[in-house]
């Protein structure tokens, strides 16, 4: 009897690995900018999923849940990364690598220009504006209340827009999005 449950558990969690890998995938690649660390990324959040299949599958909302787990392993990346730079830095003079350059506003990149957001910025942009989701689904998504969801991706699309000097950034996220791989469609 075990066994079938087991065998339940697993085609259900097959099922749920085909259907999300490639969002989960490119929501890693929008928060953490590393088109080369997503895949490892969204594979070791299934890998806790699958851990906690149990409790994952009797979720309200198992896909946000993911979306969550996603989203706190790309900011535990992030922070890593970070505490690396400062380490990095203690050894080494910092020289300034960029070109001068009076034209910066209109040649920065919607991913160089994410990366300068907060996290909890970023999440709520990408997951609005590139996964097109719903204020609830993002609240969900990032364990947040909805007016947080408001708040922060108002912030952080009027910093992008100062970033990338346009009123254009949501036509711009789209089509950043749409380069990665994304729909950006609806994921419900």
């Amino acid at each position: 009897m075990g066994t079938v449950v087991d065998d339940a558990a697993s085609g259900e969690f097959h099922d749920f690995f085909e259907r999300h890998y490639a969002e989960l995938a490119r929501l890693a690649h929008l928060l953490t900018g590393e088109p080369d660390a997503a895949d490892d990324l969204a594979a070791d959040a299934l890998l806790a999923l699958w851990h906690r299949w149990d409790r994952v599958r009797a979720a309200d909302h198992p896909v946000a849940y993911a979306r969550g787990v996603v989203a706190n392993m790309a900011r535990s990346r992030i922070r890593s990364a970070v505490r690396e730079r400062r380490r990095i830095t203690l050894f080494w003079s910092q020289r300034d690598d960029r070109a001068e350059n009076p034209d910066v506003p209109g040649m920065v990149d919607v991913q160089e220009a994410l990366r300068g957001l907060p996290f909890r910025k970023r999440a709520c942009v990408v997951l609005r504006h590139s996964f097109d989701l719903s204020e609830r689904d993002t609240a969900l998504a990032l364990g947040i209340s909805v007016g947080t969801v408001k708040s922060q991706t108002s912030k952080g699309m009027a910093e992008l827009q100062r970033l990338l000097g346009s009123r254009e950034a949501p036509r711009r996220m789209h089509a950043a999005a749409l380069r990665t791989g994304g729909s950006g469609g609806r994921t419900r």
